[in-house]
């Protein structure tokens, strides 16, 4: 495919060979997961990974599959980029999972069961355990666990239970004093007690090992105190995984809250969407369940590992410190360690904060303070996902009662995140704090805080951008980037914005932000074909980007289109990648890579050399569909030419130049592993930053 750019036909670039498929994009990326669980990190956090591996196909199952199956029923209104067919494409799709499936069975049961084993994390079978344990283990099940189950018959006369989606069930065969056999449901607790039972606090043994024992395979062996003078025929566990999208319908009665409300409560009786089995389960069982959940058989997934990887975290949580990562002490910049003054430090130049490797406790030490400033006035922020204890939202409520003007706009919407933020939502506004919850059909995404603060006799509009949330659990483990700024006219914009977002201003050009659904698509574009102008002039174009996911066809197609004039482009993205590098004469000059460690790469960065002039956005958004169309999301410019040196030199290439954890996409769509040039140092860029983390700040 050799395309001279002086031959070059815009219809060109539609050919759908020049996209990867979105959905086997994810699936690649979730095998870079297992990956890091196979590889070099302490042993617990290796069944972190396959725990995230586990909760990520969950969520493929729950938000993905379902669009999918809806698109094979009834056709999709727009192709995908890829023009791959639904129906195709589930074929695919299962493949690859099933694939996924034996990787994690293989790895869980060959090589992580001995390596914990070996540590004195003992996983035992019940059968492995001695008469005295299994009747220690028994008591406890009869006083703890008994009262709480329900046995449900399955049969004539008895309607096939509801199953709630992600619950382990098991499903028992049982024979009366007659002969006749039956089938009998028991949903195995969850919540309420551990997925792994700790057998020697519960039969007193001080042995030093920890010995767990899997909490299904405890109902299991004691099955016979629920069904009293019948013989147990067989017993499996199963598990369901049901549609969680939510549909919102406002009507003259029902505000948003409500709404969402209702349609969270309408998430536990989504369609089912998998039906998750042991290998050991009879075909006849399997194609019974399937059949009573209206589910084709190429939607039931067989492991010979265990059930629900996301409850592997609680593993992650045993206190072995020479099993996980070594803990460090993030950096605090000296003028932001002094939190009595820091709103003062803040005004006195920009700052960039790179998460974990910067301390997050500046940000929520700067909105503890404005709360009680009393020359602060008005605290102004989004919250997409919080805290379950939020140390930001307490000081919010604080900020209310020293009198200060607070509105908050809380995402009811952030997926799998609405009940806690709707606890959230009460309280604020029980707080007297004006929340606002943005609107039906769109998502606000974006990450700011504006804070209005009386300097003598003007007021100085303080304003903190991130790619993250404002939640310090998840800053101590997401790569996340963050501005902090007093410029005049960047406050400007966000005053603008959060007028459009709390009133009914429809602004759409602002003066330094891009802000979608409106502008970023435009600016982003703009700013690649503003690059090959450039290139034209002086032969040294040059792009980078930093991201989650690049999915969006125009983005990519202008992409396309800077690598056919000669521009080189290195393309950082964790995640989905629709993108296909290396396609000779089209994306020959296009390197992606992939960084998957220790810390969730999170931040957002785009640069442009901009013939010298360079350029660095930071901000919000991917570029995806979903991000430029259907979210508020806001991309902000480093206007400090020190800090977008530092940034470009400390951050940005640090990541491009991974040649230890980064893999490097190919344009069959498969990752390989980047080795190191000859007299190469092998660099792991998150490892770098740890060692030097605060340097971006010299």
């Amino acid at each position: 495919m050799n395309h001279d750019s002086r031959e070059w036909r815009g219809d060109f670039l539609d050919n759908p060979y020049l996209y990867i498929n979105r959905e086997l994009s994810w699936l690649k990326f979730n095998r870079r997961v297992l990956e890091e669980a196979e590889g070099d990190h302490p042993l617990l956090e290796r069944v972190k990974f396959l725990a995230i591996c586990g909760s990520n196909l969950d969520e493929f199952y729950m938000a993905r599959i379902p669009e999918l199956y809806r698109q094979a029923e009834r056709g999709a209104l727009d192709p995908p980029p890829d023009g791959i067919n639904p129906k195709i494409l589930l074929n695919q799709i299962n493949k690859e999972v099933d694939e996924l499936y034996d990787e994690y069975a293989n790895l869980w049961n060959e090589c992580m069961l001995p390596e914990l084993a070996k540590e004195g994390i003992h996983i035992h079978h019940m059968s492995e355990l001695s008469d005295e344990e299994r009747h220690k283990l028994r008591e406890y099940f009869r006083h703890n666990i008994f009262p709480i189950l329900t046995p449900m018959s399955i049969g004539i006369g008895h309607p096939f239970p509801f199953l709630s989606g992600l619950a382990i069930n098991i499903v028992a065969t049982i024979k009366d004093f007659s002969g006749r056999e039956h089938l009998a449901r028991i949903k195995v607790p969850s919540g309420l007690f551990p997925r792994f039972i700790d057998i020697h606090r519960e039969t007193s043994n001080d042995e030093g090992d920890i010995h767990l024992v899997l909490m299904e395979e405890l109902v299991v062996a004691n099955l016979d105190l629920l069904f009293v003078n019948m013989e147990i025929i067989s017993a499996h566990p199963f598990r369901v995984t049901r549609d969680a999208e939510i549909e919102i319908e406002l009507n003259e009665s029902l505000d948003l809250l409500t709404a969402v409300e209702e349609g969270v409560e309408s998430r536990r009786v989504g369609a089912p969407t998998r039906l998750e089995v042991s290998t050991h389960m009879p075909e006849h069982m399997i194609s019974f369940l399937a059949s009573r959940l209206k589910l084709p058989m190429e939607l039931v997934c067989r492991t010979s590992g265990p059930l629900g990887l996301m409850e592997f975290w609680q593993l992650h949580s045993i206190r072995r410190l020479d099993l996980l990562d070594p803990p460090f002490s993030p950096y605090i910049p000296p003028e932001l360690s002094n939190e009595s003054s820091i709103l003062e430090a803040v005004c006195y130049r920009d700052i960039i904060l790179y998460h974990p490797y910067d301390s997050f406790q500046p940000i929520v030490a700067m909105i503890k303070q404005a709360a009680i400033d009393p020359d602060v006035l008005a605290i102004k922020i989004t919250l997409y996902r919080i805290d379950e204890q939020s140390t930001i939202v307490e000081a919010l409520m604080e900020a209310r009662r020293h009198g200060k003007a607070v509105a908050a706009v809380l995402e009811l919407k952030a997926k799998f995140d609405e009940v806690n933020n709707i606890l959230w939502a009460r309280q604020m506004e029980q707080a007297g704090i004006h929340v606002i919850y943005g609107v039906v059909d769109i998502k606000v995404h974006v990450k700011m805080c504006l804070i209005v603060k009386r300097v003598q006799n003007n007021l100085m509009r303080i304003c903190h951008m991130s790619s993250g949330n404002y939640n310090c659990q998840t800053a101590r483990t997401y790569g996340d980037i963050g501005y902090i700024t007093c410029n005049e006219d960047i406050a400007a914009d966000i005053s603008d914005l959060f007028n459009v977002l709390t009133g009914y201003s429809n602004k759409e050009l602002y003066r330094q932000l891009l802000v979608s659904p409106h502008g970023i698509r435009k600016g982003i574009t703009y700013r690649i074909e503003r690059e090959i102008e450039k290139h034209h002039e002086s032969g040294n174009g040059y792009i980078a980007f930093k991201l989650n996911a690049l999915v969006d066809k125009e983005v990519i197609k202008s992409l396309y289109r800077a690598s056919i004039a000669g521009v080189k482009i290195d393309l950082n993205i964790r995640g989905l990648c629709c993108l296909r590098p290396n396609v000779e004469g089209i994306s020959d000059n296009i390197v992606v890579t992939s960084i998957v460690g220790r810390f969730l790469e999170h931040a957002r960065i785009y640069y442009f050399r901009n013939g010298g002039e360079e350029e660095i956005l930071l901000g919000s958004s991917d570029m995806m569909p979903r991000n430029l169309d259907h979210r508020v999301e806001i991309l902000f410019p480093i206007l400090d030419d020190r800090l977008r040196r530092l940034t470009k030199d400390y951050i940005l290439d640090i990541h491009l130049k991974d040649s230890v954890k980064a893999k490097r996409l190919l344009s069959d769509g498969i990752y390989e592993k980047i080795i190191p040039k000859e007299g190469e140092e092998p660099l792991s860029s998150q490892a770098w930053l740890l060692e030097n983390r605060g340097i971006w700040h010299e």
